[in-house]
């Protein structure tokens, strides 16, 4: 017995029109290790809006009810070719409760629960997710473990990635966002060194408030030097970047070099032979990403997802990961949110133009049923 429901759909035509509907799905009953889920709350996040929006011009978007249709710019057209003309669902991870499920035992243990879970299709009002994906929530609300993946597991994923690569501090940029506290409250229980990078004196006092050690604010005049002594004090020479366009990395790996050139013994034209790293994670900035030749040859800059992450950790990790998700979703892992909106608002003009700006505190929450 099928079941029906509204589900948002996101499709870019190969003459950059894109189009973000919602519309009436017909959802398959579940098979094997497969549940369905009726969800009750799913973040937008900016990985979200990768796919949902892209880099489309909404603010001169034709909206009508349940519907929005933009221009998306080139080159970032011709760069999605891969999506043109798929009508493709949206929504990375949410919670919900399970309301069918396939025949595997996996799935049927989960039969009337309330999950977390990470179909990939979460603006709905149902879901289909396989079992191994979903985390059981007990008495957790929906809404508290809505974001029990994504920024969770990215923010132990930078400190496993770093453990792994011999590093004991990390640098991270837009460092308030709800990820970035909640990886400056995972590295005070693990004794990693921090270095928090924000653009306002309020995000400083924020974390400073939460007991972040070194915060940089790089709208101030001697950001370079207060990156500088803050690198200097952890000896932090791998780093994290949501932004990925502009100067974010060029100023971390100079510091990183300045400082290590400054406990070098002897000159070398080629600069220092400390390794640094920065990963980008994101595309806060949709612009360039600027480097200048400025930090010798001992550098790399790569990008970081989580999904080939995890496949790499392997699944002994991952299960520590997700244990420990669970048994502080409410504490360490806790996500705010700044505003609630049913699938209908969510294709408003003032809440697409809203969360599209991504601004540190201000996430927006889908209750889907609501």
């Amino acid at each position: 017995m099928t079941t029906t429901g509204k589900q948002i759909f996101t499709t870019l035509a190969s003459d950059g029109t894109l189009t973000v509907e919602l519309a009436e799905s017909t959802f398959p009953d579940p098979t094997g290790n497969q549940v369905l889920v009726k969800m009750e709350a799913a973040p937008i996040n900016p990985s979200d809006l990768a796919l949902l929006t892209g880099a489309a011009d909404l603010e001169n978007a034709d909206y009508s009810p349940g519907k929005l249709v933009a221009r998306m710019p080139e080159p970032f057209n011709t760069g999605s070719k891969g999506r043109h003309d798929q009508r493709m669902p949206v929504g990375n991870e949410g919670a919900g409760t399970v309301v069918a499920t396939g025949d595997g035992e996996m799935a049927k243990a989960l039969m009337g629960q309330r999950v977390a879970c990470v179909p990939g299709t979460a603006f709905s009002e149902y879901a289909i997710a396989e079992a191994a994906m979903c985390l059981p929530l007990g008495d957790i609300s929906a809404e508290d473990g809505a974001s029990a993946f994504v920024n969770p597991m990215t923010a132990l994923g930078f400190v496993e990635t770093a453990r792994a690569e011999g590093h004991k501090a990390i640098v991270h940029s837009a460092a308030a966002s709800n990820l970035g506290q909640m990886l400056n409250r995972i590295c005070q229980e693990d004794g990693m060194q921090l270095v928090n990078i924000v653009r306002k004196r309020e995000q400083v006092e924020l974390l400073k408030s939460q007991g972040a050690e070194h915060v940089v604010n790089s709208s101030d005049e001697d950001f370079m030097a207060q990156l500088r002594s803050a690198i200097d004090a952890t000896d932090a020479f791998i780093g994290f970047d949501p932004i990925g366009g502009g100067q974010t990395v060029d100023h971390c790996f100079k510091a990183m070099e300045q400082v290590a050139v400054s406990k070098m013994s002897e000159f070398s034209r080629y600069g220092s032979n400390q390794p640094k790293k920065m990963y980008i994670y994101g595309r806060l900035d949709m612009g360039a990403t600027v480097l200048t030749p400025a930090y010798g040859f001992g550098w790399t800059l790569s990008g970081w997802l989580l999904t080939p992450f995890l496949q790499q950790a392997g699944m002994e990790t991952v299960v520590r990961m997700r244990k420990r998700v669970l048994d502080n979703l409410t504490t360490t892992f806790a996500s705010k949110y700044k505003r609630k909106v049913n699938l209908e608002e969510m294709l408003t003009k003032n809440a697409v133009l809203d969360y599209r700006a991504m601004k540190t505190g201000e996430k927006y929450l889908v209750v889907p049923n609501g």
